[in-house]
């Protein structure tokens, strides 16, 4: 069975919880097991 691709997701401070607990449900429905968050580093404090 071929590497599973890594999904990519990138945060936005707008996004609704509900949505992105969603997005997420979905893609453990999906098996998806490769998971990234791309782009935080805006959240983080002294940036």
């Amino acid at each position: 069975m071929p590497d599973q691709p890594e999904m990519h997701i990138h945060p936005n401070r707008l996004a609704d919880y509900k949505t992105v607990a969603h997005v997420l449900a979905d893609a453990q429905r999906l098996g998806i097991t490769k998971l990234g968050i791309v782009g935080q580093d805006q959240f983080m404090e002294g940036q």
